[in-house]
């Protein structure tokens, strides 16, 4: 499954990949006066100790690329505790750094999980699982094994801070695709249309998957519709054009993330000035479809194409496989 380049901010945005594109957002609307701000917002985010404990002799060798690890988790306030992965997305930005290609890992995507000690074995199970075994952590050690591309810098977003920055705009609106009922524990009722929800409504929209027949699929497509109904929100109430309630809105962002304790967000913004929305190009990693191992439903990888997407990641070589596997 692939996504559409993201043309414009009506296209579906990633949830934690949002955060990039705020980065991003921030340098082009604010002009040379946003570099000193910038430096504001660093103090104020979170950081974790993860590459300390990312065993250096097993890691792929650096290249030229940026390459950045998002996580959308529960319970991220608490490092390294046994929380979900909601989602996990690779954000490549490649040496040009006039550009980003951002690629959806499947939550259940069956793959080998390193161990985490030396005397074990590996296991295989969904992908997210190396999250709640071990932290974000063994969730890097999982995607550089799978991708075969070293992770600079890594960024968590946790679903209450998410949840804060929808209750910032006072809710969103947002279109539902088919009518269903939540099995969460709100027990929900969502109809097809365009609906105003707040952060608890959301976020139970953003989290259903069971009532789908294409499951994580359909969750991904959903808190894409969230993601995208948010930055609709700010575009809609001029947040962007009005720098009191920009700083705010950002700073709302900046308190519902953790990063890794190398990452300097002046200077990843800096890396990013050059890319502009029409240069964010949006991927899932491929898949062979669902299928059950033992009593578990996964996504199969599809390995020779994940193959060749990752190796041409790693080579610097997306303009030519884009260009070979179009849109």
């Amino acid at each position: 499954m692939r996504l559409p380049p993201l043309n414009s901010i009506n296209n579906r945005w990633t949830r934690a990949g949002a955060v990039v594109g705020v980065l991003i957002l921030l340098v082009t609307s604010l002009g040379a006066g946003s570099w000193l701000y910038v430096r504001s917002l660093d103090s104020g985010v979170e950081r974790v100790d993860i590459f300390d404990h990312v065993p250096a002799e097993q890691r792929p060798s650096p290249d030229e690329a940026l390459n950045l690890l998002v996580i959308g988790a529960d319970q991220a306030d608490a490092p390294g505790a046994s929380s979900r992965s909601d989602n996990i997305i690779l954000v490549n930005v490649p040496s040009t750094m006039d550009r980003a290609h951002l690629v959806s890992i499947p939550r259940d995507t069956w793959v080998s999980i390193p161990p985490t000690d030396a005397a074990e074995s590996p296991r295989s199970s969904k992908i997210n699982a190396a999250y709640a075994w071990g932290g974000a952590p063994l969730l890097v050690r999982t995607v550089e094994e799978f991708t075969g591309i070293r992770i600079d810098h890594v960024v968590v977003v946790d679903f209450a801070g998410f949840g804060r920055i929808i209750d910032a705009l006072d809710g969103v609106e947002v279109t539902v695709d088919e009518t269903f009922i939540s099995l969460a524990a709100g027990g929900a009722v969502f109809r097809s249309g365009t609906h105003r929800m707040n952060s608890a409504v959301a976020l139970e929209y953003a989290r259903e998957r069971h009532q789908f027949a294409d499951g994580d699929f359909s969750r991904i497509r959903h808190q894409q519709a969230i993601v995208t109904a948010v930055l609709q929100e700010v575009t809609r109430k001029g947040i962007l054009a009005e720098p009191f309630r920009l700083d705010r809105f950002l700073r709302t962002v900046a308190g519902a993330v953790q990063v890794d304790a190398d990452l300097v967000i002046p200077d990843i913004v800096w890396r990013l000035r050059q890319i502009r929305a029409d240069r964010l190009i949006a991927l899932t990693s491929p898949s062979a479809g669902v299928g059950m191992i033992g009593d578990q439903s996964v996504v199969l990888p599809d390995r020779t194409a994940a193959a060749e997407l990752y190796a041409a990641i790693s080579r610097d070589e997306m303009d030519r496989w884009l260009a070979e596997n179009p849109q």
